[in-house]
């Protein structure tokens, strides 16, 4: 209440909130009502005089020698223990000592205990201004600023070469431009000739031989090199359950479960996906959800971007829902303009607390980012009631949910009859970042909307709330709105890796990433001078649509895979179906070594319907059993359907959505023989 914002333009000063309405009053007299989640998602929103302050860089970190990244831990200890007498924070189990304890002295005289202890320890040139600016400057930069900058110096690639010489070389290498053919002992004559002409014979010192031919191959381009072709172009007691969330974002858990659908690999072949999600312990609603191969774990960091960035202020998030939506589309939930609507308004919010699971490990990065931001990071113990396993079961309760809509909709790639029978991923519905948008649109569609049995009020036990409403209550409950971080702050959290930049542009699992933006950096190393050269690469690692390169202008710049618009196009779809059926013969499995037809126009004969994935005691209480029918018989028989019988599409639990629906599957429209159907194209038109 009385903070001034800045919106659609304007600044705005909060004069009530209602639920999840604020109402905003401008100095002009003009009053506008805006709901919380649109108004922080909004581009130009700012909170004047009390902005969020940006994530730190923790990458380059790495980057500096290990003896100082030892010093900068030591002074990381020395300021948690001045600010609150414990060494590892204030959740720490150190006993505090006597010259530290807060409540006896003031921070002032603390930082004097403290610069003299550092003194008797050998510590040079330390006093109480010394202590002071340190733990200031790493609430600023966090672990970054305890390091020192000297050993960030990077020498001239020349070193104490007359400059002249420097100048030489260069021009040497610019005549011989575009040739064929040369050596570095070409170049190096050509550059003695150069300075004779210019300085006179012998009045310019040259370097031997040796140190003009470093020279040579520090000052030529990477890409065209002298001598190469021309460029072209058991845990402890049971206690007391913990105190319940009241406002949003105040406890956020994260759990894990394996869904009963199936993904399309990067191989081709079928991938079992698990969901890691990160649920709000007051509002029950869904600020994260990422799928990943079930037998890896999902970062946390990669968690912690997708619930603290809303879906439309990510670079290009809008443009990969538009391209989604116009490729091969199953039948969606919502459309195009209110997709872009609903997510505008989905909860996101930097958390007051993470409760992690035991699997779980927080990288030193990941810590420095939480405590720069605010986050305590708390650790389930075992066997303790209200902790995790509530937000367990209703992970394993959403995962059944999806399962039973992805298997009673014709969605996905595999809703073309017979398709996972022909590649055997029955039951798989397109790549992972295909069934992440699915998953996406369902939450928001459905999930956030549907009554839970945890979000009822003491006082009206009947009246179950939807997460979406609840959190719009405790928004006006707690009086004030959990800010999200920025859009540019999405890529800053994303787990980094290390590459070169090369000709084609970068190349990450497989795949080439290439924009305009790295035309004048293509075969040079980083100026970092770490890593061999290579160049910092912040990427999500379930989403290979692009990446972040951080360039020498300090900024993290997006870079798109080259297939990334092709990959969502009609076609695409199809040669990804063929392509899997390839695969599948090759490694022989079952049902795919076929002899040639017998006769032309005659195709194969259909396998059985594969069985759908495994599910659980939890999921097989929430699917439903699907009404056999006719066609049900036939599979379970083990008979191949003729012609001019019902043909079976394949989906996942081997039902398909005519069976689930009682009724029988209508024969394919064309002529064959002895069970063998003829392909017709018009009716394969017209499911396009």
């Amino acid at each position: 209440m009385g903070a001034q914002v800045v919106y659609d333009g304007r600044t705005w000063q909060v004069t009530g909130l209602v639920d999840s309405v604020v109402r905003l009053a401008a100095e002009d007299g003009a009053t506008a009502s805006v709901l919380a989640a649109r108004l922080v998602a909004d581009p130009g929103f700012d909170v004047v005089g009390e902005a969020m302050p940006p994530v730190p860089s923790q990458a380059l970190f790495e980057t500096v020698p290990l003896k100082e990244q030892e010093r900068a831990l030591a002074w990381l200890r020395h300021i948690r223990e001045v600010e609150s007498g414990r060494a590892g924070g204030p959740g720490g189990s150190e006993v505090v000592r006597p010259e530290y304890d807060p409540q006896r002295f003031t921070l002032a005289e603390r930082e004097q205990a403290k610069a003299q202890e550092l003194a008797a320890l050998g510590w040079t040139k330390v006093s109480r201004t010394t202590v002071q600016r340190m733990r200031l400057v790493y609430r600023q930069e966090g672990l970054w600023g305890l390091v020192d900058k000297r050993t960030r110096r990077t020498a001239s690639p020349t070193g104490r070469t007359d400059q002249r010489v420097v100048a030489a070389v260069l021009e040497a290498l610019r005549q011989r431009r575009g040739r064929t053919r040369g050596t570095v002992k070409q170049v190096i004559e050509c550059a003695e000739q150069i300075l004779a002409d210019a300085h006179g014979p012998g009045r310019v010192p040259v370097p031997a031989r040796s140190s003009l031919y470093r020279l040579v191959h520090t000052l030529a381009d990477p890409a065209e090199r002298p001598g190469q072709a021309a460029r072209t172009a058991p845990g402890p007691a049971r206690s007391p359950a913990p105190a319940p969330a009241l406002r949003p974002g105040e406890r956020v858990h994260i759990a894990a479960a394996r869904l009963g659908v199936q993904a399309v690999g990067d191989d081709g072949r079928p991938l079992a996906v698990a969901v890691t999600a990160a649920l709000d312990g007051a509002t029950g609603c869904v600020l994260a959800c990422v799928l990943h191969p079930h037998d890896t774990l999902a970062e946390l960091p990669v968690l912690l971007a997708e619930m603290a960035v809303p879906h439309p202020l990510r670079t290009g998030w809008p443009t990969a829902v538009e391209l989604a939506h116009t490729s091969v589309p199953p039948p969606r939930l919502l459309s195009l303009k209110a997709r872009l609507e609903a997510a505008a308004t989905r909860a996101a919010a930097v958390p007051e607390t993470l409760v992690l699971d035991r699997t779980a490990t927080a990288t030193p990065a990941f810590l420095t980012v939480c405590e720069h931001l605010g986050i305590s990071l708390e650790h389930a113990p075992p066997r303790r009631p209200g902790t995790k396993p509530a937000a367990a079961r209703t992970l394993h309760a959403l995962g059944a949910l999806f399962a039973r809509h992805t298997a009673t909709s014709a969605t996905g790639s595999a809703a073309f009859p017979g398709d996972g029978a022909r590649t055997g991923t029955s039951g798989a519905y397109g790549s992972v970042p295909q069934l992440q948008d699915l998953l996406d649109e369902w939450i928001t569609a459905v999930w956030h909307h549907r009554p839970q049995e945890g979000l009822r009020h003491p006082v009206l036990p009947r009246a179950g709330l939807t997460p979406h409403e609840m959190w719009g209550v405790l928004l006006g409950t707690a009086g004030y709105v959990p800010l999200p971080l920025t859009g540019a702050d999405f890529a800053e959290l994303l787990p980094v890796c290390w590459t070169a930049v090369t000709e084609l542009g970068i190349r990450l699992n497989h795949r080439i990433y290439d924009h305009p933006c790295l035309d004048e950096h293509r075969g040079h190393p980083s100026p970092t001078g770490a890593r061999d050269g290579k160049w910092e690469i912040h990427h999500h690692p379930y989403d290979p649509r692009q990446i972040f390169i951080r360039l020498p202008d300090g900024r993290l710049h997006e870079v798109p895979w080259i297939h990334r618009d092709h990959a969502t196009r009609p076609f695409a779809e199809t040669a990804r179906r063929l392509t899997g059926q390839a695969i599948a013969r090759r490694d022989g499995r079952p049902g795919h070594d076929v002899d040639p037809p017998a006769a032309p126009g005659r195709l194969q004969p259909a396998a059985g319907a594969a069985r759908g994935p495994a599910v659980g005691r939890v999921e097989a209480a929430v699917l439903p059993r699907a009404a056999a029918g006719p066609a049900t018989a036939d599979r379970d028989a083990g008979r191949v359907p003729q012609a001019g019988a019902a043909a079976v599409s394949v989906w996942p639990g081997g039902d398909s959505p005519d069976e689930a629906e009682g009724a029988a599957v209508p024969a394919h429209e064309g002529t064959g023989t002895g069970g063998f159907v003829v392909y017709d194209a018009w009716q394969e038109a017209e499911q396009w």
